[in-house]
């Protein structure tokens, strides 16, 4: 089939016909698309957006801002507001022009968008602006923003009540399409009947994408005969409040039911010729409605034997009655189902009060007659939920066997879910290099709260002391109530630069005039990050900050940032104003918190992710450096992740045990790990990354398309009769989107129905993110965007931890979906602050195999992507390629390169990821052996292998006697661990390992001398090689004991940086090693070395111990004492915490040891 023709100014070029869109074009759309139709209709008009972005509208502002010049050719005017009820307030303003002279247009019809929490701060407006009116030629809609499964909000919302309560009528698209058509009703009913209109939003219309008709005459608007009062429905004036009241409960309601009466806005969907059983429902509900019947097996064969009527409900509130009675009417029952509180349930039974006992049906809804809550209020409705209710309503009455079928399945579904998903799960966290992983800390001892915004994850980041939250711009007036009643007498309250525009200031004010004592942290990070990085919506600068509170009454005013040199001569900050480097934030934040009354504290550095997009466009300086660990020196404490809180410190398994590495792909050159008191960061100045051939295998460099592999043979497409259902998993901020994104366009160009549902919200920010891809022959096979439970027939993992949680699984049916998952074992953010924390690969890969009856392929492409192209973030790319040559992907290999050209990123690039990956689905042992080995191939443990290597180690490290000294002890524990019998002499058993290593890390404590060393080793340049492809400079970080400063008021040596001479002195000091521990050691007189020679001698007086103890029954208990060691990682003060709770412990164990009555409290 001929590929359609497709460009990407078509979503807002094309006049008519089809075109691919999300939820968020199709806004941009509609508007274009009023503009023709009054411009055909020969009316002037112009169209006015504004409001504040908010998930699921987060990204309206954005795609707005990219159409700018479509929407200047149409006379449409966006402007992002500073908050949601003065951009209501705009919008009623853009009604009130025709009232004047000097119009420019015959009317303004006017879009305002804002969030659940939006819609219920501007109700004061809405309810003015509603009562007052439209124009004739203007019309309103109010775009409302919900997130009912509270994804990416502080709490879930529903803002029907809400526009209820302010008489606004509520239409409930459904789809991207349903945006189109409702938006062009909604627009003529606010026209028609003087109202304001709102237009229920959500993830399953807005962050959506579908291809959809964009004819601007695609609508048929009808405008009813209805009686006018004298001088209409619209806006005037003079017009007194109690006239304005009359005429909307008298009139402009009435108008709007007439309207929907008209245009049938409600309408009954399926039917049968005795019907019995009735269902009602609207929007996202009334879609899984459609996808629980068909769950169930219900189509209209099925309908007709159970007697069942469908009624689809467009405008929820006013309830249309005519088209409901005549629903109504004949049947026994009728359920409604929507999502949250009652809207349709309590009208309908309301129109049928009043009605005949004999002939009104009975209405269930959120509770069954005995009151059993079955479509509850909290939470979202699923499909498989609604299938339940529908099976049990039908079951009285009628028996199905295929019904039954399926709840069975469902049953199952959730009894297997309950046993096999693995304990892990990714929760949203800050990025790499993220502003807020330095500031949110606070002093020891002190506590926080938080707002809205990114650094609201802080409430659940150990170690940030942040509790409790406000809504958007009250943040810190709850402080304002707890102040005289309890006996702490300060807090820090943080609050974003966005919020503190949006309304956040009077917070500030409201603080002073209370005279509490509270330290504001504006988190100024020069984007309002937490929706994709847009910029302020007006002027704002740290500078102008400082003046502004200052202005309002606060008295203390600092100023905290990563570049204190940063600002230009001049720059005009409020008097008094001081300004700190970030490291010394915990000292100003101590001394803030005795100031007496309000003060502030200004953290200005620039959001990461921003950071990272302006880079990209070259507006934004980038450090040319770098950061390396050296692997050799690391101890694996997980300082550096502490000190830090970044995702890109990765784990980096080795035979000595886990180690640090930085991830260079998602490092965004914040450089805090720097602060990690480790001698292990190197700093690579000018630094070039290894890409392409650099990296890459011999055997990959050259081979693009062609090389040593034939031409790839086409696989079989699976069909597309009914909908094949694609399930795509990731990281947040990995690329997951625009892997749906690729594959919604190349369904479109391949001529094919398609939905896409992007499930991100908060979760983009390193979260488990979610894409259902439904990809059908025809549009009449898609229904619900989301995915039934059991209802995937691929699932496209790009990464374990998401594919093998119970949101995904409970999408896979063991006998229809197959699996195609990155075997990458990426570390959850709690790896920050758990340095030991455990990857459960065999439990998760255990639960993809068993969901999918075995039909899961396991393939590292992270591996396969920085091997063969460079870079990692050819992997997502590679694993579609994969997939497709597995034939899991029902779209032709033409459409997703069309795709990939239209994306316009990387073109070549991406088509050559796609490509390995269809190589490596064909010939797996080829595309291995180009790549080459895993950098840490695992392997069995190889007990005398490990010793020998430590007794090789030993001697390099100081000579053959001190080796000897180490196979003595080992010898000695294997001859006795054997003697029990629990492992063979040769092989040895867990006790005789855990001493192997133990043993090892206390005699190879890393003093200057092996520090040195391993600095001077080829093995570190030759893993500098590898990361960097060339380098001008390297300096290291270094705390020598001797010299360096110390932290007033920790008293911890403080970390300096050390240019390229320091590895001359490597050199020179690492033969010197014979030194150590001797009287001529310079650096063995200090605490810490000496704490290290002793820890050699106690702990063989401690095996000395065990092994004359030593019983079958205790050996568990001996084998952990014998392992503690391995916890007193790290250098300096850390190091010595270490040793101290490994000592307390061990105190513990060796107590329950020696006295077996007391090895239950020990192990507790």
């Amino acid at each position: 089939m001929k590929l359609r023709s497709v460009s990407l100014d078509d979503k807002y070029g094309l006049s008519e016909g089809r075109v691919f869109l999300t939820g968020t074009q199709a806004l941009v759309r509609l508007t274009l698309m009023q503009r023709q139709r009054d411009l055909a209709a020969g009316i002037n008009t112009a169209g006015y957006v504004t409001g504040y972005r908010g998930s699921p509208l987060g990204g309206i502002d954005r795609e707005f801002g990219r159409a700018k010049r479509f929407l200047d050719d149409h006379h449409v005017k966006f402007h992002p507001a500073v908050n949601e009820d003065l951009a209501a307030t705009a919008i009623w303003g853009s009604q009130q022009i025709n009232l004047f002279d000097r119009a420019k247009y015959d009317g303004v019809f006017g879009m305002w968008y804002g969030k659940g929490p939006g819609v219920d701060r501007s109700g004061d407006v809405f309810r003015h602006a509603n009562m007052a009116g439209t124009a004739p030629n203007g019309g309103v809609l109010v775009m409302a923003g919900d997130d009912p499964a509270c994804k990416s909000s502080t709490v879930p919302s529903q803002s029907e009540h809400a526009l209820m309560d302010a008489n606004i009528p509520i239409l409930n698209p459904i789809d991207v399409q349903d945006l189109l058509d409702m938006g062009m009703y909604g627009w003529a009913m606010s026209r028609f009947a003087g109202l304001w209109v709102g237009m229920k939003c959500i993830t399953d219309n807005i962050d959506t994408s579908a291809s959809v008709d964009v004819s601007p005459d695609r609508v048929d608007i009808a405008l009813p005969a209805f009686d006018m009062p004298p001088g209409g429905l619209h806006i005037r004036w003079p017009d007194p409040a109690m006239d304005q009241e009359e005429r909307l409960h008298r009139h402009k309601i009435y108008a709007a039911l007439a309207f929907a009466r008209a245009n049938k806005l409600d309408r009954v969907t399926m039917d049968s010729t005795k019907p019995r059983f009735g269902i009602v429902s609207t929007g996202k509900a009334y879609l899984d409605t459609l996808q629980a019947l068909e769950d169930l097996g219900i189509g209209d064969k099925e309908a007709e034997a159970i007697g069942l009527r469908l009624y689809r409900v467009g405008m929820p509130w006013p309830l249309e009655r005519d088209g409901m009675r005549h629903f109504a009417e004949g049947l026994e029952e009728i359920l409604v189902v929507e999502e949250k509180r009652a809207v349709i349930e309590n009208q309908l039974k309301e129109q049928l009060y009043n009605w005949r006992a004999d002939v009104r049906p009975r209405v269930v809804g959120k509770f069954d007659e005995a009151g059993d809550w079955i479509l509850p209020s909290a939470g979202e409705l699923t499909p498989a939920r609604i299938a339940r209710v529908i099976a049990a309503r039908i079951r009285t009455f009628h028996n199905s066997e295929g019904i039954e079928k399926r709840l069975k399945f469902l049953e199952e579904k959730e009894r297997i879910l309950e046993r096999a998903v693995p304990d892990i799960k990714r929760i949203p966290y800050f990025c790499a290099g993220c502003p807020h992983n330095t500031s949110t800390n606070v002093p020891e001892g002190m506590e926080a709260a938080a707002g809205i915004g990114c650094h609201y994850m802080a409430i659940w980041m150990p170690g940030r002391r942040t509790s409790t939250f406000t809504h958007m711009g009250a943040e810190g007036a709850n402080w304002i109530g707890q102040a005289p009643f309890t006996e702490r007498e300060h807090i820090f309250v943080n609050i974003g630069d966005g919020t503190y525009f949006h309304s956040g200031i009077l917070a500030i004010r409201a603080a002073v005039a209370a005279k509490v004592n509270v330290t504001y942290k504006i988190l100024y990070n020069d984007a309002v990050a937490m929706t994709g990085g847009q910029a302020m919506d007006g002027p704002l600068d740290p500078a102008r900050i400082t003046r502004q509170v200052r202005a309002e009454g606060v008295e203390r005013v600092v100023v905290v940032t990563d570049e204190p040199d940063k600002y230009p001569p001049g720059t005009e900050f409020a008097q008094g104003v001081t300004i700190h480097h970030r490291d010394d934030l915990d000292q100003v934040q101590r001394d803030l918190a005795t100031w007496p009354g309000v003060s502030a504290l200004i953290y200005d550095q620039t959001c990461a992710a921003e950071k990272r997009r302006r880079r990209k466009r070259g507006t934004f300086p980038d450090p040319a450096k770098r950061v390396f660990i050296n692997e050799a020196v690391c101890e694996g404490c997980g300082d550096c992740g502490v000190v830090s809180n970044c995702v890109a410190i990765a784990p980096q398994e080795t035979e000595l045990g886990r180690k640090r590495a930085i991830d260079q792909s998602m490092c965004n050159k914040d450089f805090t790990c720097l602060k990690g008191f480790c001698p292990s960061f190197v700093t690579v100045h000018d630094g070039v990354l290894a890409k392409g051939s650099e990296t890459r295998s011999p055997g990959a460099s050259g081979v693009g398309s062609g090389g040593p592999f034939p031409v790839l043979p086409d696989p079989q497409l699976p069909a597309t009769d009914t909908a094949y259902n694609i399930c795509v998993t990731g990281i947040g901020g990995t690329g997951v989107v625009t892997i749906s994104a690729l594959l919604g366009m190349a369904a479109h160009v391949d001529r094919k129905a398609v939905t896409v549902l992007d499930v991100a919200g908060l979760a983009q920010k390193n979260g488990a993110v979610f894409a259902h891809v439904r990809v059908a022959g025809h549009a009449d096979a898609l229904n619900a965007v989301r995915i039934a439970a059991g209802g995937a027939d691929l699932l496209l993992g790009a990464d374990m931890v998401t594919s093998g949680g119970f949101e995904t699984l409970a999408k896979l049916d063991a006998t229809r979906a197959r699996a195609v998952v990155n075997a990458r074992q990426t570390m959850t953010a709690e790896f920050t602050n758990l340095p030991d924390l455990d990857f459960p690969d065999d439990q998760l890969r255990t639960a993809i195999s068993e969901a999918t009856g075995g039909r899961a392929d396991f393939i590292d492409v992270t591996h396969l992507a920085r091997r063969l192209m460079g870079d990692s973030i050819a992997a997502n790319i590679m694993l579609l390629g994969y997939a497709f040559q597995k034939g899991a992907i029902p779209i032709s290999a033409d459409a997703i390169d069309r795709a990939i050209e239209l994306n316009g990123i990387a073109v070549d690039f991406n088509k050559q990821a796609f490509t390995w990956g269809r190589r490596a689905a064909h010939d797996p042992a080829a595309v291995e052996k180009l790549a080459g080995p895993q950098d840490k191939p695992a392997a069995a443990f190889d007990l005398d292998g490990f010793i020998e290597r430590r007794v090789a180690d030993l001697t390099t490290y100081q000579n053959a006697a001190y080796a000897a000294r180490y196979r003595a002890l080992i010898d000695r524990v294997r001859a006795r661990e054997a003697a029990l019998g629990t492992g063979a002499p040769k092989e040895g058993g867990d006790l005789t390992e855990a001493a192997a290593r133990a043993f090892f890390k206390l005699m190879a404590y890393k003093d200057e001398y092996e520090v040195a060393r391993l600095y001077s080793a080829p093995e570190f340049r030759r893993a500098l090689r590898q990361t960097f492809q060339s380098h001008k400079k390297l300096t290291v970080h270094l705390a020598p004991p001797l010299g360096s400063p110390k932290d007033a008021r920790t008293g911890h040596l403080q970390k300096r940086e050390f240019g390229p001479w320091m590895f001359t002195a490597f050199r020179l000091l690492a033969p010197f090693k014979g030194l150590r521990g001797t009287a001529l050691d310079p650096f063995g007189r200090t605490e810490e070395r000496k704490m290290e020679r002793a820890l050699i001698a106690e702990y063989e007086a401690t095996m000395a111990t065990l092994l004359t103890g030593l019983t079958a029954d205790n050996l568990p208990l001996a084998t952990e004492i014998a392992a503690l060691p391995q916890s007193m990682r790290g250098f300096g003060h850390v190091k010595m915490a270490n040793v101290e709770k490994a000592k307390a412990r061990e105190a513990d164990l060796l107590a329950g040891f020696k006295d077996p009555s007391k090895a239950a409290v020990a192990a507790e």
